[in-house]
C-alpha cells in the first residue's frame, strides 16, 4: 500500500456521533480539552472559534473545521462574548436565546480512532484545520461538505448513516489533501508526501518495510547526494531517514500486537528484523516494555 493508505488502515477512523448545534443572539461556550478528533460544519450563520486562547477565527456558512486532538477551545457568537463552561456530549445543544428560530446552525461531532494508533493523527496535522468555503481552492473537500449540508437539510431515508460515511470521507480527504487548510503542516509524513523526491522515498519505504534500507539507497531514489538527502529528509519529516524507518516499524508492531494472533518471530520478519530476539530488544528500547507486556496492557480491561 502507499503511505496514505497505511496511515488510514492504522487509524481505522469512524464517526462516533454528529449532532446539531444551534444558537441565537449573543452567546459563548468554553470547552475543556477533549482528546478525540472533533469536527464542525457551519450550516447557517456564523460563529468565532478560538483554540487554546489563539486569536478567534471566523467560521461562516459552509466552513469546515477539524481539531485532530480537540484541545481546549472557545466558540462564540462574536469576539469577546462572555463564555460559559461546556462539556462535550452527543446530544443536541442550543446556545444563547432559547426562544424562536436560531440564527446559527452547525453540525458538530467526534471521530473515533484505533486507540493504539490515535497519536498518529495528532503528529500528522496542525492543531486546527479550517477549510473556508470562501477560499475557492478546496475542490473535493468542498464537494463533500456540500453533500453533508444537503443531507442535513432533508429528512431522506438513511440520512444519518450517509452523513456518518461522508464525515469519514471528509476526514480522509483532510489527510489526503492537507494543504487545503489555512495552517502550515507540521514536519512529518504528510508534509513529506507533498515533496516529489521525498514522496518517492516514503512510498518505497512503506512498500517494502522489510528491506534493509540504507541512507545511500534512499538518496539514490530521491536523486540526491547522501548529505543533501539526509538534510532535506530531516527538515521536512522531522527526523533522520533511519529513525523514521525504525519508528514506522514500531508503529506497525504495536498495531499488530494490539490485534493479536501474530507469532513474535513472524512479526519480526514482517517488519524487517532478523529475529524475534532482535525485534524484542528494539521494541523494549523504544516502547519501554517487552512486546508481550505491551500486548497484555492493550488487552487489559479499562477501568
Amino acid at each position: 500500500m502507499d503511505p496514505f493508505s497505511d496511515v488510514i488502515t492504522l487509524l481505522r477512523p469512524h464517526a462516533v456521533f454528529s449532532k446539531p448545534i444551534t444558537g441565537k443572539g449573543e452567546w459563548g461556550v468554553r470547552y475543556p480539552a477533549y482528546g478525540a478528533p472533533g469536527f464542525a460544519i457551519v450550516l447557517t450563520g456564523q460563529c468565532w472559534l478560538s483554540v487554546e486562547e489563539d486569536a478567534p477565527v471566523k467560521l461562516a456558512r459552509g466552513d469546515f473545521v477539524l481539531l485532530p486532538s480537540s484541545p481546549a477551545f472557545d466558540m462564540l457568537s462574536r469576539p469577546r462574548a462572555r463564555c460559559v463552561p461546556g462539556q462535550p456530549n452527543a446530544t443536541d445543544i442550543r446556545h444563547g436565546d432559547p426562544e424562536g428560530e436560531p440564527d446559527f446552525r452547525m453540525l458538530g461531532g467526534s471521530f473515533r480512532l484505533n486507540p493504539v494508533n490515535a497519536p498518529l493523527l495528532v503528529s500528522l496535522l496542525p492543531k486546527m484545520i479550517h477549510i473556508s468555503a470562501a477560499g475557492g481552492n478546496t475542490g473535493r473537500l468542498a464537494s463533500v461538505i456540500d453533500l453533508i449540508m444537503e443531507e442535513c437539510a432533508t429528512e431522506r431515508p438513511g440520512r444519518d448513516m450517509i452523513v456518518e460515511r461522508l464525515l469519514e470521507i471528509l476526514l480522509m480527504e483532510c489527510l489526503r489533501w492537507p494543504g487545503a487548510g489555512t495552517a502550515p503542516l507540521p514536519a512529518g509524513l504528510l508534509a513529506g508526501m507533498q515533496d516529489a523526491a521525498l514522496g518517492r522515498v516514503l512510498s518505497a519505504m512503506h512498500a517494502d518495510i522489510r528491506a534493509g534500507w540504507t541512507v545511500a539507497d534512499l538518496a539514490k531514489l530521491a536523486g540526491m547526494s547522501r548529505s543533501a538527502f539526509a538534510a532535506r529528509f530531516s527538515g521536512v519529516i522531522g527526523c533522520a531517514p533511519m529513525e523514521y524507518l525504525a519508528r514506522w516499524r514500531m508503529t506497525l508492531a504495536k498495531d499488530a500486537l494490539s490485534r493479536g494472533g501474530t507469532p513474535l518471530d513472524r512479526l519480526a520478519e514482517e517488519i524487517g528484523y532478523e529475529s524475534a530476539s532482535a525485534f524484542s530488544t528494539a521494541f523494549r528500547r523504544r516502547v519501554g516494555c517487552a512486546p508481550g507486556a505491551f500486548r497484555s496492557r492493550v488487552d487489559a480491561p479499562q477501568a
